[in-house]
């Protein structure tokens, strides 16, 4: 009984949060709407969409990590890797296709090298993936001698800078597919089921049978998948694989899964919350570019929102525990 309604004050708790992230946005947009004559065009808005999409896909990722109570800093790394396999990749002469699901097997590898050892050494997950970000990036410029590849592929350019109908671009639709496919999976399955009472009690998980380090190593290669994806995506709309693509790409993830109700502590959370906290920072990035505020400035609000967004989880959680 208690746990029962400890969980309803987790979903009660988590809604409120939820209704304001969306006024949140709601504001933001009437804000730089007035503040900008451009910023509410349909073209901009698609334009945002667009940008948000490899964002809101890594953040997907990021959203089972930290379901589970961990966290994962090196998936701008990941991203990065992947992007210059997938160059490396179609410079063999290897197809479209066949070189995305090569780079898709390489983001799992990473993902599940961070995974196994976290599990099964029982080292924090922080370490591990502030150790392997380093060693990710670093693959990236050895065997690239830091230098980018050029991406002339129609296939992989297809994926991040045309267009559906001629309107609507095709990152949209497949930010939007991955968000229904990872809501079901988080939201209705069994494995979502087990990730979200992993992190809510990891010994209670374990007294009941779920194998905890399993668990842990598969959601880590799903962020690692979510990860390469992102960084097709980029790669293709950079027209080239950078060895210094998708940096500080992970703090913008955890921003936009926090922001969206995810819990850094584990236990609860949403996809699709976690979709409207990356639209929140697409919204800003978007808007400060269009008001002409320096990057510098931008970087300061950023980091802002980082704070208040971990506020509002230490706020929320400290609510559900009474305190």
């Amino acid at each position: 009984m208690k746990s029962k309604g400890l969980k309803a004050i987790q979903d009660n708790n988590f809604y409120k949060s939820y209704g304001g992230v969306m006024i949140a946005l709601i504001v933001l947009v009437i804000l730089f709407s007035i503040l900008s004559p451009y910023f509410f065009g349909a073209n901009n808005l698609l334009t945002i969409l667009s940008q948000v999409s490899i964002i809101a896909i890594m953040a997907f990722g990021m959203t089972f990590v930290l379901m589970i109570g961990e966290i994962d800093l090196s998936v701008g790394s990941i991203a990065a890797l992947s992007g210059l396999v997938l160059g490396l990749m179609l410079s063999f002469g290897i197809n479209g296709p066949l070189s995305i699901l090569i780079t898709l097997l390489v983001g799992a590898l990473a993902g599940g090298i961070n995974g196994f050892i976290s599990a099964r050494w029982r080292i924090p997950t922080f370490i591990v993936t502030v150790a392997t970000m380093g060693i990710f990036r670093g693959i990236g410029y050895s065997f690239t001698n830091a230098k980018p590849i050029q991406i002339d592929n129609s296939f992989i350019l297809f994926l991040g800078n045309r267009k559906i109908f001629d309107v609507i671009p095709v990152p949209v639709v497949i930010v939007v597919i991955l968000l229904v496919a990872f809501h079901i999976w988080l939201s209705k399955t069994k494995f979502g089921r087990r990730a979200k009472m992993t992190g809510g009690n990891k010994t209670a998980a374990e007294y009941v049978g779920i194998n905890t380090r399993s668990l842990q190593i598969k959601i880590f290669m799903i962020a690692g998948v979510a990860s390469a994806i992102s960084g097709i995506l980029l790669t293709s709309r950079l027209y080239s694989a950078q060895p210094n693509s998708a940096t500080g790409y992970e703090l913008d993830a955890i921003a936009a899964a926090v922001l969206g109700g995810t819990s850094l502590t584990g236990g609860y959370g949403t996809v699709f919350g976690t979709f409207i906290g990356a639209l929140i920072m697409g919204v800003i990035n978007n808007g400060m570019n269009l008001i002409g505020l320096p990057y510098f400035y931008q970087q300061i609000v950023k980091g802002v929102i980082i704070i208040i967004a971990v506020y509002i989880d230490v706020r929320n959680k400290g609510k559900i525990l009474g305190k």
